[in-house]
This record gives structure tokens, sequence and C-alpha cells, in this order.
């Protein structure tokens, strides 16, 4: 990334350890400033093309891609000397190096690139030659732009950034696409991938109702299967407008995290060390910098760090570790009940975060040098400075030395990759209009030998549980007893490139603690994993081919990189079963195109398929208001006196003066669907009569919802309701079918006999055309009544259509058991929209009494012995809703077909006044009624239990079976072009 110093120069990383490189400014020049002989000398080389970042190969240090001003992204192979252009209309930050490997050659390169403003493709090509005849395309199809993330042996994208729900694509290891599998309702508006360390992903996901929190997923291999390892961890915004998750992966320890948590309006820091299968708060010291005593007890007090690395290569964030210096951490934060900006002061760990000690009463960046074995500080202040401390032991004791006679505000430092050496480079300037100085420091006349064996200790890396007075140690983490060589506190001597951090493992037995919950599961407040409200174990089974082979899992899966043997490995570990036979189910019924038109010249195949595959994407992006119009004035004349004023008839009219051209475009903006005339007016003589122009302003249908009462008294009349979004579309032309072949005109029905019926509407609007179908139960009489939950349930609801039925079912279950009602007595319903209600309708035996049945229920639901856990923390009380009393259906409707009556109601209303003002009102539906010739005009109905899906788009959800385990995700491969 680069830094702007001064006036005429940028610093740019230091890629290899003799070799530095100066970028010049460019509103001054366009030049690299390269230098191999430690910046004693410099040679200018200048460039065709203003750089505006560099990517430099991990391998190969010759090897630079640069990104220009013009979405140009250049390479060269001779560290900046020359350079070539590799592609054109790159995405920014969006252009990888290929991985040794996994990638057929060294010289791969990994780009987006855009094609339009909503479109992007994933390429790969060769670093010198990426024609078009030479690019793959592992991805098919279009991806959203600014998603493609290469990282590891894992590749990101996301499709389908529109009305609906986008959908995040992962391959492992260069092979096919498959959608990633979230928790069925985590329902994400934005992701990020945290980290691909050691075959793992940890992504951060924020939920449908979440703003400022994330929260933290992890993988399996695969990195299509995720599991909740930590909730509402903090995020900030950056510098650039990118989003900062609060979460650090500590260097030279595997699976080793600490994040910031938000719990009840309070921040706190955690860690983990089982790669998020556990946290815990962390044990402040026992003493401040003075050496009193410092009362901080677990959970009321602990120690709180801020976790922001620097996007400033050249300066330190709030927190550092190092790969060559395992254990050892260096961060600014403070002591309380909570994270503060005030009273920061800095802390060190020398054991990977077990205990901890202040070496700062105020905030310093500290650096590490020779491998650790030194670390260097500097204040951290806009003032000048002439000073810094060093210390030889990690952090107990500092010296304090003067690196400039005159005070210098420090812009950054320049150090060497892995910082082996204990040379670096202050840079800054003497005054605010100064030119820029770099000051080379070399520490190693301080040291006069280098290490020996005799210079090193052995620590065996552990957790400590408990506080600190109970001084519990756990040996064993990920699995293995962890052993390393590190310096001795009282040793001062160099270690030198040549050191290498060595490490002796130890097995350890499994035990539950090595062991997560399977995807699909949650952990109980018991310690258990029991299986999610929505998940259905023995959907993987049903997933699988007759004749193959399926995991049976256990609830649990060992953490990705754990090492433990035997122990109780046997009793969780998923095992491997063949795969039952099943009869065909599930029959679908699709077209090729997987519309519902065709063209009359063409012929429509179609395709009966089984559910052995049912992923399904659905995305569109909808040109909705505001979206622009091109209108044409045509007129003959001088056009640079001439004044046109556009009418278009429903109170807003432009003018344009001095039109210029005999064909000039008016180029304006909607506010509404509907029919507008719109007239031209001249201000010049000899134009004519104002011409007119019926506009028809339309929007593409992208949602459809048919709302119908779960039950129906038989003989009595039923409303069903179509709900569309968007609301305005335009012309709609609607469709009824009941059962199979019976189309009806009028969405008011009545059912003569007794059993299970099936409603089916299309919805015609321009060129789309969706549908929805509903069942509808019809009985000669039923009891209904009105659920309520506790509140806690609203936090939890997406108000989606899969969700109310998962809860539906659980509530059901909930009942049954709790009552002696038969399950084939009892239907519910969750109803749409908040606060969260539901029905339950009691369908009694003829031949029995359903009076005390129904009084069984109210008792059962009075005295709160309905409840159900909805996931881990969240237990909900339903109750009978006071708002009405339970209704006998055989003397009158039911709760929901009043309600639906209400809505017949208001929308005759509704029609009466459109009829009389519809020549008025823009955005005027049209019902058609297909089996007359004469077209009815109404509006389209709208069902007031039926909430409207608003502005957020929170419940345009097209498809979740690819986020339920009940689905098959169809991978997305290479041979798909």
């Amino acid at each position: 990334m680069l830094r702007p110093l001064c006036s005429a120069l940028w610093v740019f990383v230091v890629p290899v350890w003799f070799q530095i490189m100066l970028l010049t400014d460019p509103e001054v020049e366009s030049s690299l400033l390269i230098s191999s002989d430690e910046g004693a000398t410099y040679q200018k080389y200048r460039l065709s093309f203003y750089i505006l970042s560099l990517l430099f190969h991990p391998e190969q240090e010759d090897w630079i891609l640069a990104y220009s001003h013009e979405q140009k992204l250049y390479s060269s192979v001779e560290f900046g000397r020359r350079w070539q252009l590799v592609h054109e209309r790159v995405a920014p930050n969006r252009f990888y190096w290929s991985k040794l490997g996994l990638d057929k050659e060294p010289g791969l390169i990994h780009l987006e690139t855009s094609i339009s403003e909503g479109q992007a493709l994933y390429v790969t090509c060769r670093l010198q030659n990426c024609t078009d005849a030479n690019k793959a395309k592992p991805f098919p199809g279009y991806i959203d732009p600014n998603s493609l993330v290469v990282q590891d042996e894992y590749v990101f994208v996301q499709v389908g950034n529109g009305p609906g729900r986008p959908i995040y694509y992962v391959s492992a290891k260069r092979d096919v696409f498959t959608p990633m599998k979230l928790p069925k309702y985590t329902l994400p508006k934005d992701l990020h991938v945290i980290s691909t360390d050691e075959n793992r992903v940890v992504a951060a996901v924020q939920e449908w109702n979440q703003n400022e929190t994330y929260n933290l997923y992890v993988s399996d291999t695969s990195g299509v299967f995720y599991t909740l390892a930590l909730e509402n961890v903090v995020s900030s915004m950056g510098v650039e407008g990118n989003v900062m998750v609060d979460l650090y992966e500590v260097a030279g320890i595997k699976g080793m995290f600490l994040a910031n948590k938000k719990t009840d309006n309070q921040v706190k820091t955690h860690i983990t060390y089982n790669r998020g299968r556990d946290w815990r708060l962390l044990q402040a010291p026992s003493k401040d910098l003075h050496g009193n005593a410092v009362h901080c007890l677990l959970p009321y007090c602990s120690l709180h760090l801020h976790l922001h690395v620097s996007a400033n290569p050249y300066t330190s964030g709030n927190i550092a570790s190092r790969e060559s210096a395992p254990g050892i951490i260096v961060a600014s934060g403070s002591i309380g009940s909570e994270l503060t900006t005030t009273n920061v002061s800095v802390f060190i760990t020398s054991d990977a975060g077990n205990t901890w000690r202040q070496i700062f009463n105020e905030e310093y960046a500290v650096l590490f040098l020779d491998q650790g074995g030194a670390l260097v500080s500097i204040r951290h202040t806009p003032l000048s400075i002439r000073h810094l401390w060093l210390s030889f032991d990690e952090g107990r004791q500092w010296n304090k030395f003067s690196f400039t006679n005159t005070p210098l505000f420090v812009d950054g430092v320049l150090g060497e990759p892995g910082e082996e050496t204990l040379i670096m480079t202050i840079f800054g300037h003497v005054s605010h209009r100064s030119e820029w100085q770099l000051v080379k420091i070399d520490f190693r006349s301080i040291f006069n030998r280098r290490c020996t064996e005799e210079d090193y200790q052995t620590w065996h890396l552990h957790n400590q549980v408990g506080d600190i007075h109970t001084n519990i140690w756990e040996p064993c983490l990920m699995g293995v007893k962890r052993i390393y060589r590190k310096l001795k506190p009282t040793s001062r001597c160099v270690m030198g490139k040549s050191y290498s951090v060595s490490m002796t493992t130890g097995p350890c037995e499994c035990t539950e603690a090595d062991f997560e919950c399977d995807y699909g599961y949650e952990r109980r407040s018991n310690g258990r994993c029991s299986h999610a409200f929505w998940f259905h174990p023995s959907s993987m089974s049903r997933s699988c081919t007759t004749g193959m082979t399926f995991l049976n899992s256990t609830g649990y899966r060992k953490v990705v990189s754990n090492n433990c043997t035997a122990g109780v490995s046997t009793e969780y570990t998923a095992r491997r079963q063949q795969c039952p036979s099943q009869a065909p189910r599930g029959l679908h019924l699709v077209t090729s195109e997987g519309t519902l038109t065709a063209l009359c010249v063409h012929c429509v195949f179609f395709y009966s398929v089984l559910s052995m595959c049912s992923l399904c994407v659905f995305y569109s992006v909808c040109v909705f208001i505001h979206s622009f119009i091109y209108l044409y004035v045509l007129f003959r004349g001088d056009g640079a006196r001439t004044s046109i004023t556009l009418d278009f008839g429903d109170g807003h009219a432009l003018t344009y003066s001095n039109v210029s051209s005999i064909e000039d475009a008016s180029n304006t903006s909607t506010k509404a669907v509907g029919i507008y005339r719109v007239s031209a007016w001249g201000r010049m003589a000899g134009l004519g009569g104002p011409p007119r122009l019926y506009l028809h302003v339309i929007c593409q249908l992208e949602y459809i919802h048919l709302s119908a009462p779960f039950v129906a008294l038989r003989n009595k009349e039923v409303n069903l309701t179509a709900v569309l979004w968007p609301s305005q579309v335009g012309t709609v032309t609607y469709i009824w079918w009941i059962g199979n072949n019976t189309e009806v005109p009028y969405p008011l029905l009545c059912y003569p006999t007794e059993g299970v019926n099936t409603v089916t509407v299309q919805v015609s609007a321009g060129s789309s055309i969706m549908q929805d179908r509903k069942t509808i139960a019809v009985h000669e009489y039923f009891r209904s009544h009105l659920l309520a939950f506790s509140s806690n349930l609203d936090e939890h609801n997406p108000d989606v259509p899969e969700w109310r039925l998962d809860v539906s079912r659980v509530i059901k279950n909930s009942l049954i058991q709790a009552t002696s009602v038969r399950e084939d007595q009892l239907l519910v319903t969750v109803l749409p929209g908040l606060p969260t209600a539901a029905e339950f309708f009691l369908l009694p035996d003829k031949q029995l009494t359903d009076g005390k049945l129904s009084e069984v229920l109210l008792n059962a639901l009075n005295q709160n012995l309905v409840q159900f856990t909805l996931r881990p923390g969240v237990q909900v009380t339903v109750y009978a809703a006071h708002l009405s009393r339970p209704l006998d259906t055989s003397q009158t409707h039911s709760g929901s077909a009043m309600l639906m009556l209400l809505s017949v109601v208001v929308v005759g209303l509704a029609v009466f006044v459109v009829y009389k003002f519809k020549r008025k009102i823009p955005g005027l539906n049209v019902y058609a009624q297909m089996q007359n010739e004469k077209e009815q005009e109404m509006m389209s109905p709208a069902d007031p239990t039926v909430a409207t899906p608003p502005s957020s788009q929170r419940d345009l959800v097209h498809s979740l079976e690819i986020l339920d385990a009940e689905s098959t995700s169809q991978p997305i491969g290479k041979d798909g072009l």
C-alpha cells in the first residue's frame, strides 16, 4: 500500500534486504527511484502510467504487479525497471499472484475484470501473455463487482448482489465452486474472509439483524460448511471506507485469536486457543507499571485490547506479534469492565496471553528486531521526538537512546522483511514545511557476540484455566503439547538470520474439548451439541444417491488441524454409512431455461427432475423507480434560440434552453410507476401544437407471495391475496388455478368438500411471469386461537416464509409434548410481520368432544408449559393471545378468515376509489380476466396480515435451499463454461 510522505516522494515496501524502491508523487512526475545498495545510491526510471498500488510476488523477488489510476494492471519481472500491460478494466485490489503447488505455473495471475456497472468476471492468465486466447474463466458467468478473493488454497466470489440475498461461492484447492453453507437463517448482508490458515476459513458475517457487529463463522476443510464461533464482534469503518472487524490472528501460535465482542453495550476482549471453539476473557496484570497491586477480578474486570492493525506498513498498529517470536504479543488497551479509548496503556505478554505486564502508561509504537530478540518502542505522538527505547528482555527493562540531535516528526519506520537484523530507518520531517528526512539506525554495535545454545530456553505453550490465583494449566492445545525454543531474557546476543523457531510436539488423547459442533448443530447451555430447530439430521442420508456412502454426523466434528488421537475420538467422529434405498420423491417440472414463457416459434423442453439436485439460484436486478428515460424532441429550426418544456402530466415539468441538436435527448428520471402523458411545448413560433407521448413506466416484477388461509371451512368463501414486490410494476395480469386444472376468474373460492386443496396464482407484468402456490386444508368445522410469544422471538425473526414454516413445526411439536393432542388434530401457522404472532387450528375427531382438547391446550399455554429453544440462550415461551378468545368455527369464521374478510372490504373500497379517479393516478394495475373479452380494472389486492416487503428487502430471499442441509449443493465447475 502506498502512503504519501512528502510533496515529491512516496516510499514503498522493501521486497529484498538490499533493495529499496521510492515512488515519486504523480502530481510532480511519474517515476521510480530504485536502490540496490541499501539506499546509498538511486537510479530513476520513468513510467508511462501513474501507479496506485503495487503487489510483489511472494517467491520471485523481482516480479511486481502495478495498478494504475486508469484501472490498468502492469507487470514487471525486473523489479520495476521495465513494465508490460497485463489487462485493462481490472478491479482495484482484486488481482492476486498464483500460489505454488495449487496453480499450474508461478506466473499465473488471478484477476477480476469489470464488464459493466454491476457485472464482473473472474479470469486467470499468464504474467506476460494475458491475451484472450490464453485466458481462463474458472467461474462460469458473471460475479458481483469487488467480490473476488484469492487467499491460500481458497477462491471466493459473490453472485446476486441485487434485490435478493447474495450467494457466496468457494473453491478449495482450485476445484469446482460450491455455495457456502451458512446456518439456514444467517441471511448475510455482508461477508468478509478473515483467515484461511491451516485449511480452514474464518469468515465475519453481518447478519440481517446486525448493524455495527459481525458474527464469526468457521468452516470445515472444504470451506463449504460453517458453524458459529463468536457472536457480535465489533466492527468499524476504515479510512478508505473498508470494514475493519476487531479480530486479530496471533502470529506464531496456530489457532490463537483475539476478538472484541459487544455484550450488553460493553466491548470486551476475548481470547481463543482452539480456533474459536472456546473463548475466555483476558486476565489483567496483577501489578501496574509502578509495582502497585491491581484489583481486577474476572468476569467483572479484565484486560481489554485495541485490535486494529495499521493500514500504513511503515507504522505500528495497536497490536503486534511475529512468527519468529511465538508467545510475544504487544498491544495497547485498558483495564476495567470494558474497552475504553481513555487511559490507554501498552501491555505485553510473553506466554501467549495467559499473563500480561504493563510496559507504558501511554501509547507507544513497538517494533520487533532480531526476530523478537529485541524490541524498539517509539512514542506515538503528533509532537516531534528524538528518543526511542530498546529492550532485550521482552519488555521487562527499557533503555533510552537518542536517534537524532534535532527533534523529528516521525512519519514511519522502514525495516527489513521479517526484521531479522538490527538495522532500521526512521523517516519524517523537522517541521511541517521542511523536506523529508531519513535517519538510519544500526543497533549492531550494541551487541558483541552471536547467540549460542546456552542462550536459549524451552517454553511450554499452555492455556491457563480460571484466574491468576488458581493457576491451572491446560498443556494440550489443538490436540498436542507444544514446546518452543526462546531466547533467555538475560541473554544479550544477536540471533541473526540463521535463527529458526524450533518446536517439539507430543500427542494428546482426544477429549470433548477437541470437537466443535457440526454444521446444523448448536452448543447448548449444558455443553452438548444439539441440532438446530431448522436442521433435520436425516437430511444428509436423504440427499445422497443409492449405492454411495455418506458421513452420518454425531453432531460433532474435530476442530480443523487438531491432532489429538484415540480418547473419545470414536464416540464423536462421524461414521461413514451406505446411502439408504429410497423411492423417487419430490418431483418437479421446470423448463430448460427456467422460465414460464416461450416464443411461439420455439420448442419448449421440459425436464422432470427428482430431488437429487435441489440447488436453485434466483437473483434479479430491478430497473426500478429513478431509472433513466431518454426522450427525443424532433424539430427543425434554430436550436440555439429555442426553449423546450416537457410536461409529464403529473405536476412535473422540465425546461431546456439553447437546444443545439436536431435530435436532442432529454435525460430525466421518473418518480413513480404509471402512465404519463408527456407534452412538449416550444417558446419559438412555428413549432405547431404540443406533441404528446403516452409513456408507460414499468418496473420488473421480482417477487410474488400468495397469501391464503391455512385452514378453511367447507362451503365458506375464501379470499386469496397476491402480494407483489415491487408493489408498483405497471400493468399486471392475474391467472388463478384451483387444484390441477380448474381456472377461476376471481381470487374468491368456495370448497364443497373436505380435504387438502392447492391454489396457484400466476402474475404477468411486462416480460416477467411469476407464480406461487399454497395448500389449504378444508374442514367441516375447527377451533382456532391466536398465539403470542415472549419478546425475544422478534429479535430473531427474519420474517421470511421458510422461517415461519420451520417455527410453525417447532411450535406444533411443543404443543403436542405439553398436551395430549394428537399430531393429526393440530395445525399451526406463524403469521407474517412483527411482532411475531401465530394461530393454531384444532381439528377434533367428529366422534369426540373437542371442547376438552381446546381447554387442555389453552391451560397449557396459560401455565407457560409450551416453550421451545430457538437457539442457544434463546428460550421462547408461547402464550394464548388475550386480544381474542377461542372461536368455535362451527358457528363463525376463524381469526384468519375474519382478517381476510376485512381485507375484502378494504380492497373493495380501494377499487371504487380507483375506478372513480383512475385516470389521475399513475401506477394503475390491470387485472385481466382471461375468460371474458372485457378487461376489468382494479388495484392489486393487499392482505393486511401480510407485511409489505420493506425497503431493506429483508423479505426478499428468493431461495433458501442453498442454506439448508436438506438440499444438495450443485457445484459450479470449470466444465460449465
